[in-house]
């Protein structure tokens, strides 16, 4: 045994960064808290660049044409000083911080998911099957640009710098802005990279909350890591005296990039605004009106974020009021002057505990949004359907506070009868199937009531049969009773591996642990191993006869010939499951469960033209390579038991893939641009046909 075997590996690596950005570094009242040491991810194997596991920095400047010698953080002298210093010039501190700052966001998804992340898949040469993406890949000084946004098709993020082009009292003209420098600006990008390795179609702005929640999401995330930085919590519930509804830093996204690029004291505040006439900051007021006015995705966002804040609001008051009561004895009223230090330690430490659980709440929440389409109401029943089934108790009552706060913003599903905490909960698979008249009972061969629900009586007889030696030959009836059934199989090599599958009494499902010590790749290729088992399930299994309950139209004769696959025998070809993932919860008597969550598509050409929309779907053959005007998306997130294959939670669109009511709303959307006709309608139409949608919407907001 040698010496260094007796040394144990680290559990972190610390890092210094600027705590917001370099604007609080030049402030004589802030320097203090502007710099931070944070604790990120051990990661034996990091390379120069930093190059780990989740992250490849690559620092070129087209621009200036330079190459900047990547940063290796193993380096000695770099590891006893925690990382170099904060530094706006010094380009290998950049590297360090966009780093840092992402490794730290990844670090609290995994944490409230309770599994690796991993990145969207890259499209590979037209086959369907999306490329394993190990890396993301960062780019502090791609652009010089007043822009930074995060690109799905190049699976990375690229930072710009520009000068400064006002003078005042916080800006020099001249002077570079990076937005690498930025910890908002980093945490809300690499967001947008994990949002995308989850749900893909979430950049497709079907409706006006679509981009809006991307936006949104990422912000929420930015927001609640600050309440993680305990030095920086402290000095701002002394400042503010432990009224958090206050102007705060904490509150705040990018103070520097919008004060340089003339936006008042921050690119956006959760808390309030700036009155342009009298520059004076005024706390923001929920509207229940507020969506009905506001269109474009980083301002309607930000009716989500402020939603989100002031359910956070609402239970930190809840869980300080004994402080209060304390330190006021009684009278609710603190003596002028600042606060006692012991408060403010205490009034930060429910800051952080609630900030944790409102941010580990949200980020559950997206295994529990339908695959397409989100609005935020959806996002409200995800919220309180996530925490309620990760655990049942909710003694300081975060899932009413998301209510109501929600309620007070005008935000609400459509179509409830009621906003309790209970009637929000997405529907179990029992109530979607009492709700849509299928009938559950074992089927026998002969039964006429529901022709899919005779399928394992088939695919018995087929396996009798084989195992009494029957030929093809005489198999051959019992096949075609299968085509009877809605399931008729397109060539013979395709019904000949059905019957293969269809031998297997139990499906053959292999599923890789996907947890917080699963290797990436394999959790990877296990998921994508299992689609077609899940498919198979679905479409000619046990599970075909509750497709009408997950919102999935298969019978042939009720697919309009619009519809991709609606060709394929038993509308097998018009199903794609999307995305098979795992998500954890907690049972009645607390111990850690986990479920498999799969997301499934069916997609629809859709023409601008009703007339010529009427027209194809009633013909008999359309063009294959005719892709529509646009597409409509329709589908479900299941919940299962792996075990069981208990569906517990359906979680579907709006309408099914036949539904002419949605995809009108859809075209009317499209056509008029939401909320703003002639401005918005761009916006759209180039977000839907770009590679780069975060780009473009990012620039939208900076024109």
């Amino acid at each position: 045994m040698t010496t260094s075997d007796l040394i144990p590996e680290p559990s972190s690596r610390t890092l210094r960064i600027f705590a917001f950005d370099p604007a609080l570094s030049a402030q004589y009242d802030t320097a203090h808290i502007a710099e931070i040491t944070i604790a990120i991810h051990w990661e034996k194997n990091l390379l120069p660049g930093p190059i780990g596991e989740y992250i490849e920095v690559i620092d070129i400047d087209p621009a200036s044409g330079a190459f900047y010698k990547p940063i290796d953080l193993n380096d000695p002298r770099i590891l006893a000083q925690d990382g170099l210093a904060p530094s706006e010039v010094n380009p290998q501190f950049h590297q360090q911080m966009v780093y840092a700052v992402a490794m730290t966001t990844i670090g609290h998804f995994e944490q409230a998911l309770g599994r690796v992340a991993l990145w969207s898949s890259r499209e590979k040469d037209g086959d369907g099957k999306g490329e394993f993406v190990r890396r993301l890949r960062i780019y502090p000084h791609a652009l010089r640009d007043r822009n930074a946004f995060y690109s799905p098709s190049k699976k990375a993020l690229l930072f710009g710098y520009f000068p400064v082009g006002i003078k005042d009292a916080h800006n020099t003209p001249g002077t570079l802005v990076f937005t690498c420098l930025s910890h908002d600006i980093i945490a809300h990008e690499t967001t947008h990279a994990l949002l995308d390795g989850v749900h893909p179609q979430f950049n497709m702005p079907v409706n006006p909350d679509v981009l809006a929640f991307h936006e949104a999401f990422a912000d929420v995330v930015a927001l609640f890591q600050h309440f993680s930085y305990p030095g920086v919590l402290r000095n701002q519930i002394a400042r503010t005296r432990g009224n958090l509804a206050n102007e705060n830093l904490l509150g705040q996204l990018a103070q520097q990039f919008g004060s340089a690029s003339g936006r008042g004291r921050a690119l956006r505040d959760a808390l309030g605004e700036t009155d342009k006439e009298t520059g004076e900051w005024k706390p923001k007021k929920p509207d229940v009106h507020a969506l009905d006015y506001t269109s474009e995705p980083h301002a309607r966002g930000a009716v989500l974020v402020a939603a989100i804040f002031g359910a956070f609001l609402k239970v930190y008051r809840a869980r300080t009021a004994d402080l209060y009561r304390i330190a006021t004895e009684g009278t609710g009223v603190l003596r002028e002057g600042e606060i006692h230090p012991d408060l403010a330690n205490r009034l930060a430490t429910e800051a952080a505990r609630s900030a944790e659980q409102v941010l580990q709440m949200c980020i559950r929440a997206i295994d529990y949004c339908p695959p397409v389409g989100i609005t935020f109401g959806d996002y409200l029943r995800a919220i309180v359907t996530a925490d309620f089934d990760y655990t049942q108790e909710d003694p300081l009552g975060f899932r009413l506070a998301f209510v109501e706060s929600f309620r007070q913003w005008g935000i609400h599903p459509t179509g409830m009868r009621s906003m309790s905490v209970e009637s929000l909960l997405w529907p179990t698979g029992e109530t979607a199937i009492k709700e849509t008249g299928i009938r559950t009972r074992d089927v026998k061969a002969g039964d006429e009531f529901y022709a899919a629900g005779a399928l394992d009586t088939v695919y018995d007889l087929i396996e009798t049969a084989r195992e009494a030696g029957a030929t093809n030959e005489q198999l051959a009836p019992l096949k075609a009773k299968l085509n009877d059934l809605s399931v008729e199989l397109s060539d013979l090599a395709f019904q000949d591996e059905a019957i293969k599958l269809a031998l297997n009494k139990k499906m053959d499902l292999d599923f890789e642990p996907w947890t917080l010590d699963s290797d990436r790749y394999q959790t990877f290729d296990g998921a994508r191993k299992n689609i077609p088992r899940i498919f198979d399930w679905l479409v000619m299994g046990k599970g075909r006869i509750l497709t009408p309950a997950f919102g999935l139209v298969l019978n042939q004769n009720d697919l309009p010939r619009t519809v991709i696959g609606s060709g394929s025998s038993g509308g097998y070809g018009s199903v794609t499951v999307q995305t098979v993932r795992t998500a954890t919860r907690r049972s009645l008597r607390g111990a850690p469960m986990t479920d498999l969550v799969v997301d499934i598509l069916q997609r629809r050409r859709g023409y601008f033209d009703p007339d010529k929309q009427k027209k194809l779907d009633q013909s008999d053959t359309i063009d294959l390579n005719d892709n529509g005007d646009f597409q409509y998306y329709a589908g479900c997130t299941l919940h299962l038991n792996p075990a069981t294959m208990e569906v517990r939670w359906v979680i579907r669109t709006p309408g099914t893939i036949a539904d002419d009511a949605q995809l009108e709303r859809m075209r009317r959307f499209l056509i008029e641009g939401g909320l703003e006709p002639g401005n918005a309608f761009d916006l759209v139409d180039k977000a839907l046909h770009t590679r780069e949608p975060f780009a473009l919407v990012h620039n939208a907001v900076e024109d």
